[in-house]
């Protein structure tokens, strides 16, 4: 399903999409600045140390020392955030202190720190998943205690206990019991080797899946409205051109949509998606959503045996009512209230399906990576293909008359 076309995980999000990557929630001290003149506000360099000490609590498991300078009126929710993140395999976890200042209310006994927070999964995040936080700092007894935290999207396990299962090539995170989880991580341990087959080397051959309990908490992570990813079952997310240095995409499911499907349309989703995770670093704001999805679908529904009836079947509605389309997918017919989103992954699968079975796979793929470096498609089809985009169009439009009528 869509691909969240995010800015740099380094930038503040979001997200559009996926991850793209939500703020991070938790933000709060270990022992706190030390005693403070009166009207004091506490140095960068004071909390930087507290915040250290707090994130070095968290990843040796130490929940005494994590809220040991968190305000009392904070703590009850500090320490349940703790506690869901217990399961979670942490390789690191840090702050960096941007900016402190006095609050906006001149006591003296409140300051704010503007601080970048980061986190990595063990075994498959090759850099941090960042995200910006403000940080409430309150005064007692002259010392310094983190009081508050803002931010502007949750992380899973803002929502609840993360419950963890690791797959071959998978780890799937989710607020669910563990037996619930176990059919993600073996849909994408199938996923993996038949986006390999597809798409080659060169990516890491491993998939983050993150399964929030409701379709509501699945927009929160996706910093959506309410609604937004109704119907959708899953979104990856991530750094579009992401280097092999990049943090791993996300999938996100959006567990009500995706139990509607069959044994079979759940795997599908699940190779689509892996395969966004594999083409990511290929894939640029010049490549065209109709190719990006399409050939998404194409390894999903590969050697699956379904037919273009079975697989486009409002697509072959359509046809059969006399409104074929006349172009392919534009970048608008991919928002989920076009009204015919549906249509344009059916047209896009169709479309690659067609370049498969004229040109060959390898085509296919080299069409897909040359389109991400830029310039004109019409040109990159020319140079992969031998033909230009109104001889593709036209040969499509053929194509889907005949599967489907």
């Amino acid at each position: 399903m869509p691909q969240a076309r995010t800015r740099p995980r380094s930038a503040a999000l979001r997200c559009a999409a996926a991850l793209a990557v939500p703020a991070l929630l938790t933000g709060c001290g270990g022992p706190g600045p030390g005693p403070a003149a009166a009207g004091a506000v506490p140095t960068a360099p004071a909390v930087q140390s507290v915040l250290d000490r707090h994130a070095a609590a968290l990843l040796r498991h130490d929940e005494t020392a994590f809220l040991a300078d968190v305000d009392p009126g904070f703590r009850e929710r500090q320490r349940q955030v703790f506690r869901n993140l217990a399961q979670v395999p942490l390789a690191a976890w840090s702050y960096r202190v941007v900016r402190v200042a006095a609050a906006g209310d001149g006591a003296g006994d409140r300051a704010l720190a503007q601080v970048r927070v980061g986190y990595r999964l063990t075994g498959y995040d090759a850099a941090d998943v960042g995200s910006d936080a403000d940080l409430t700092l309150a005064r007692r007894a002259g010392r310094w205690y983190v009081a508050a935290d803002r931010h502007d999207a949750e992380q899973l396990w803002d929502q609840g206990p993360v419950r963890v299962v690791r797959g071959t090539h998978s780890l799937v995170l989710g607020t669910d019991g563990v037996g619930a989880l176990r059919g993600y991580a073996d849909a994408a341990d199938r996923a993996v080797p038949a986006v390999r087959r597809a798409w080659g080397d060169g990516w890491s051959g491993r998939v983050v899946v993150e399964v929030p309990s409701t379709a509501a908490r699945t927009d929160a992570l996706l910093h959506a409205a309410p609604g937004t990813y109704a119907g959708i079952a899953a979104v990856t997310t991530g750094e579009l051109g992401g280097t092999a240095g990049a943090p791993a995409d996300r999938v996100v499911v959006n567990p009500e949509a995706f139990g509607e499907l069959s044994a079979l349309g759940r795997q599908v989703v699940i190779t689509h998606e892996t395969t966004h995770v594999a083409t990511r670093a290929a894939t640029t704001a010049a490549t065209p959503l109709w190719l990006s999805e399409g050939f998404a679908d194409w390894v999903g529904y590969g050697g699956t045996g379904r037919t273009a009836r079975q697989a486009a079947p409002e697509l072959s509605r359509d046809v059969a009512a006399g409104r074929a389309p006349r172009a392919l997918p534009s970048a608008a017919d991919f928002t989920p209230a076009s009204g015919g989103l549906a249509q344009a992954y059916e047209g896009s699968w169709l479309a690659c399906r067609l370049i498969a079975a004229e040109w060959g796979d390898a085509r296919l793929t080299a069409l897909y990576r040359a389109a991400g470096t830029g310039g004109s498609l019409d040109t990159h089809l020319r140079t992969v293909l031998g033909t230009g985009l109104d001889d593709l169009t036209a040969r499509w439009r053929a194509y889907v008359q005949r599967e489907l009528a």
